[in-house]
Order: structure tokens, then sequence, then C-alpha cells
């Protein structure tokens, strides 16, 4: 039950938001079809302009209103509808049409796209049908005035169907710069409400920062070709205060091309810090885009980037916070999990995110790991795993590990972020595919089915853990399956069977059995534990904070024109200075979202006070040496029952290879789910045989951070 609401009620009013959300974005896409058209700009705009325009707004008044508005709308029709999932019941647990296994079923496993389903080739399709389209279109129009305008200035026609290329470029590449920030937005209310998380959807932003930026340089390069050719070079130097400023459009091209060039894979995993910061210079890439095109035209891109910045806000306000760190469990493997304090009114789904910031190594350096604890399990515990796999996580590794101990150890913490339900508990089999530090995102998964086998009355699903290892001592990371500390769940309730490989060695080595150590924190009264940044409601207060901050915007924009511009210009635009124009709209923009996201973050960080109080209070005093001792030389923690149920369902095979055909090809069930995590190449192999088997019964996932 929601608010008195039953779950045929919640269900309902949950598939109203879908069906309008669905109405909403396809009547916007319509809007986007039909721009490049004379239909639009004859009948259809007119009416448009003289319904928005206003001594308020202006011309403004049009784009906000066909442009912004829907997209906000709905990303706050989608926090209603988080909301509402987050308490109705059963969520996740119906099976998939066979239909929709097959939309998902990968189509591309090899290329620059990576591995590619059939309904992201279908999207990516018709985005380029629309983007082709909007281009065909707009040149169509502008070269059937080229002749006379070349002979009315002077100039050939090719050089003027030069210049009107150009533009219709920079039209056409503003498509893709709609949708860019929506897939780096981590707490999106969007991609949650189509079943996306911000970690899958990285790629998405790859593919459309590509395609903008070769628009954009293309667009760039035929005006500098066009002004070299008609002796106009001084153009570039032009700052018009009232049109088009060449200027600023250069600034921002070549911010968008530092990010460009430094993020190509390459450089970016060998110079991984000039990628981190050279990113920052999104900030100068919009503004500028903004004095480029002026803000009226530019609220076409803004939405996205207005979400974005919200989101950013938030994140910046939970990393002002120190988190208690209460343990690190240490493996030989080179591998520390952190045990954090969490409320107990923090509730996250398996393969959650979260990014952690250790000022001690770097004060600017954020890295994503997958929160491996369940929230249901361990209420008041948030884990995470880090593999040596780069300077950042070696420095952690040896400041942890050195021999002097360390009573605490300060972290900040963003997150978490991911799925919004346990989708995977509708399979009759779970096949897990791990290849080294690629476990991490199944151990939640596990824990998750162990608390479900132990309280719920449903079926649970069967696990097949295939977890690939170069060397005998990552055999230790399975002991990272089971919380710091003693599970009271019963293991043999879980239906586990877990096939490890160890790829390079024939023989165990013996210190393939060596224990995990543990360190254990002193508590601080400084640090906090993990929270939601808005609180156990937090999809109700960011639908609060988007819809707040829009109108406190819009009333900010009404005082301003009415008291300073409109006395001015008279919604004339070419006596007030479009570039001061756009950054006053800028700055009440940033102002309407600091007021609204820091008052809902005050109001629920002064209502769980008493909560964060109490847990704190209730943190017992730790050793403050590590009790590693007890592990190492106390046999009776193996042969604990945990343990050594965990034992019994692992086989282990040195010096071999899985074989993966063999493997899925005789997994039986109706459903099974095949969730990848680990190298590209194991990935790209296990999305091969998925999408070239015959059987309907394997749905692919594939788990990846190293984009």
């Amino acid at each position: 039950m929601v608010s008195g609401l039953s779950d045929e009620a919640v269900m309902a009013v949950r598939l109203a938001i879908i069906v309008l959300s669905a109405v909403v974005f396809a009547g916007y896409m319509m809007i986007w079809v039909m721009k490049p058209t004379n239909v639009y700009f004859v009948d259809w705009q007119p009416h448009i302009q003289a319904k928005a325009d206003s001594k308020f707004f202006g011309e403004q008044g049009e784009y906000t209103l066909v442009y912004m508005f829907p997209i906000l709308f709905i990303a706050t029709l989608a926090c209603v509808y988080l909301h509402l999932g987050k308490k109705s019941v059963g969520s996740g647990s119906s099976k998939v049409p066979s239909w929709f296994a097959w939309c998902k079923r990968p189509i591309l496993v090899k290329g620059p796209l990576g591995i590619v389903s059939l309904i992201e080739l279908s999207f990516l399709g018709m985005l380029f049908v629309l983007m082709v389209w909007s281009l065909y279109s707009y040149l169509q129009a502008m070269f059937a005035f080229a002749a006379p305008t070349a002979a009315s200035l002077g100039f050939q026609v090719w050089e003027v169907k030069l210049e009107l290329s150009a533009l219709s470029l920079g039209l056409a590449g503003n498509i893709c710069l709609v949708f860019l920030f929506f897939p780096v937005t981590r707490g999106s209310s969007v991609l949650q409400l189509i079943g996306l998380t911000s970690e899958a959807s990285v790629k998405y932003h790859i593919w459309l920062g590509h395609i903008t930026m070769t628009i954009f340089t293309a667009h760039g390069l035929c005006y500098i070709i066009f002004w070299a050719k008609t002796h106009q070079l001084s153009q570039m130097l032009k700052w018009d205060k009232y049109f088009i400023s060449n200027v600023a459009g250069e600034i921002a091209l070549l911010s968008g091309l530092i990010m460009w060039l430094t993020s190509l894979k390459r450089i970016r995993r060998k110079i991984f810090e000039l990628f981190l910061y050279s990113h920052h210079l999104y900030i100068l890439f919009v503004v500028f885009y903004v004095f480029h095109v002026c803000f009226s035209r530019a609220c076409i891109i803004l939405p996205g980037f207005y979400l974005f910045m919200i989101d950013r806000y938030l994140r910046f306000l939970q990393s002002q916070q120190r988190i208690r760190l209460v343990s690190a469990r240490i493996s030989p493997c080179e591998t520390v999990e952190l045990n954090f304090s969490k409320s107990p009114g923090l509730r996250y789904a398996p393969r959650s995110t979260a990014f952690v910031n250790v000022p001690k190594i770097s004060k600017v350096q954020w890295h994503p790991f997958t929160i491996t604890s369940s929230s249901n399990m361990d209420p008041e515990k948030l884990s995470i795993v880090i593999k040596c796999e780069g300077n950042w996580s070696h420095k952690l590794y040896q400041m942890l590990s050195s021999p002097e101990p360390i009573d605490r150890l300060e972290v900040s913490l963003e997150g978490p972020y991911g799925h919004g339900s346990t989708h995977f508990m509708r399979h009759d089999l779970l096949v897990m595919v791990s290849g080294g530090s690629g476990i991490t995102p199944f151990i939640s998964i596990i824990r998750e089915v162990l608390f479900l086998a132990n309280t719920a009355n449903g079926k649970m699903p069967r696990i097949l853990l295939i977890c690939a290892f170069k060397k005998s001592e990552e055999l230790t990371m399975l002991d990272l399956l089971l919380p710091v500390t003693a599970t009271a769940f019963d293991i043999s309730l879980l239906q586990l069977k877990i096939e490890a490989y160890i790829t390079r060695e024939q023989v165990l080595q013996a210190d393939g059995k060596k224990l995990l150590r543990t360190i254990w924190f002193k508590p601080n009264v400084s640090d906090v534990p993990v929270s939601a940044v808005l609180g156990p409601n937090s999809w109700l207060w960011l639908g609060a904070i988007i819809s707040a901050s829009f109108v406190i915007f819009l009333i900010l924009i009404i005082i301003l024109a009415r008291y300073y511009i409109y006395p001015i210009d008279h919604n004339t635009d070419m006596i007030y200075s479009m570039p001061a124009r756009a950054a006053l709209n800028l700055f009440l923009i940033c102002i309407s979202m600091v007021m609204a996201a820091s008052a809902a973050v005050l109001w629920n960080k002064k209502q769980n006070a008493r909560e964060m109080k109490q847990i704190q209070n209730a943190d017992m005093p730790t050793p403050a040496t590590s009790p590693g001792s007890q592990f190492h030389h106390a046999d009776r923690e193996l042969e604990s029952l945990p343990q050594q149920s965990l034992l019994q369902a692992t086989r282990v095979h040195p010096g071999e290879r899985p074989n993966f055909k063999k493997i899925l090809l005789e997994c039986k069930g109706d459903s099974v789910g095949v969730l990848v995590s680990g190298p590209r190449k194991m990935r790209q192999e296990v999305a091969a045989i998925c999408s070239s088997s015959l059987e309907a019964n394997l749905y692919f996932e594939s788990i990846s951070f190293s984009w």
C-alpha cells in the first residue's frame, strides 16, 4: 500500500504515467521531425509564437514551452513513477516476453560500437535517420535561395551553398547535443524510467559525443573555408552583441575538441588524469554555446544539461560529508573490501554502484565501484570491493596493507546509483560469468538471493557462478561472497554452484589458501553513515526539485524581464545585448537550482539528524589493530557452516579455461539469465554464443566499467 493506494491502484497509476510520458515524448520528437520543414516554419511556429510570446518572455517563451517543458515534465513524472515502484510489491518477478528477449539479444558483438542489441541498434538507426532527414530538409529549403543570394552578394553559388551547408550542419548537430547529457546523469529519473542506469548508458554518451563533435567540427571548418574563400577571415574575431557570436562558437568548439581528443581510448587509459580534468571543459562548452546561439535558441538543448546540473549539485552536496569507515578486509590477491556504516533507511538494488574519493590519495579523483553488500542482508553496512588495477587503487592497497596500523581513513562517497528493481529474480537460472575482479557485481546478487531464500516463500533462481582467475591466490576473492560478520542466514538454501578456473597455473599454489586480514577503524564524531542525499523519499524530492527550480527560474525571468529588460528593448532583440541576456539567464538557472536543491537537502538532513546520531551512538568501539591474527590462527573460522557450505559448492579447475559454449548450451530452464562481467574478449565470446544460439531462453546482459 502507498499512501492508502492498493497494489492494483499503484500499478494503474504507474501505467498511466508511462502512457502519458510516451505521448508527451512522441509529441516532442514530432516537433524535431517537423522542425526542418516549411510546414513548421509557415504554419506551426507562428501559432506557437502567438501563444507563448509575451512581454515577459518574448522569443524565449516559444523555445521554453516547446523544448524545455516537455522533458522536465517527463522527468518529474518519472520521479513519481519510481517512487511508486519502490513501494510496489512484486516488481521484477514477472517473466520477460519472448519477443522482448529477442530484441535484447546481441546483434553486433565486435566492432567500434562494442556489444549492441537489436533495441540499441534500432534507436541508433532512428537517430541517424532523423539527423539525415533534418540535414536534407534544411539543405533543400536553403539551396532554393542559393542562386539569388549569390547574385545579390557577389559570391559564387558554391560558396553560398558551402555557407548554407555549414549552417545546416550546426542545426542538425543540435539533435545529438539534446541527448548528450542524459546518459551521464547518474541519478536520472528518465534513465530509470526506461530501465537504464548511468554506468550502462556511458557508451551512449560516447556515441553521441563522437557524432556531435564530428558534425560541429565540420560545421566550423565549412565556415572557416567559406570565410577564407570570400576574404572574410576577420569574421572569426567577430563577437556580435545582437546576432550570432563567432568567437563564442570557436571557444565552444575548441573546448569540445580538447575533450574529444583526450577521451580517445588510448589517451584516456594511459593518462586518465588528463581525460578527467579536461572533461570539466564541458562547462565552457555549454556556456559559450549559449553565447554563440543566444539563450532562446539554446533552450533547444538545455533540458538534458538542466537535469545533469541538478544531479551534479546534489552529488557535490553529498560529497562534502566524511563517511564512517568501519573496517577493511585485505586479500592476498591485492584486493580490498571497504565496509562503511549505513543508514538503515537507505535501500539500493544489487549491482548498484558508488563513487569513492580518498582525499589522502587525491582530492579530485572519484572512482566508481560496485556495491557488494545487500541492503536487506546488511541493513547497517555498505561494502565495496577494490581490485588493484591502477595507480589510485595501488596507493590505497599499500596504505591499508602497511605494517603500521591505521586508526582512521577519511573517505567521501557519492551514491548509491543503479537499478531500481531486482529484475534478475524473474529467471529460472542465473549464469554469472566473471573474469578476475569482474566477480564483484555478482557478490551483491548472491547475497540478495541468499536473503530472499531465507525470508521469502517464492521460487528462487538457481545460480551458476563461472569465475576465471589468472592465479590461485585470486581464489580468496570467493571469501568475499559472505559479509565480514558471520551471517545468520542458512546458505544451504541457496542453490549455488561455483566453477572456478585458474588459467595460468596447472597446480594450485599453497599461498592460494591464505586468509583475509581485517582492519577495524576507530569511529570519529565527524564521520556520518552513508545515506541518501534526499532521504528515503528521494525520488519525490528530486521531482520536487526539478519542478520547483523550473518554476523559480520562470518567476525570476518574469521579474528580470518586467523590471529590467523589457523597459529597455520592448522585446526588440536589436537593443539589449544577447550575451548579457544569456549570462543573466544562465545565472538565474543556477540560482533556481541551488535554491531548490539546497532547501530539499537541508530539510532531509534535519529530518535524518536524529537517526544518524542514534547510529553513531550505537557504533561500538572497535579494536585499533587488525584482528587478522584471529583469522590466520583460528581454524574454526574455516570450519564455520557458511564457509563450509561455500567450499562444498565450489569446484576448482587448475590450468583450464571455461568452455562457455558447452556450458551455456547445457543450461536448462525456460528463462536463463546470462550476466557477464570481465574482459572485453570474454564478454564478446559469451555474447556471440547467446546471439547465435537457437534457444530463446538465453537473456544476455553485459556489465562493464571499462568504457
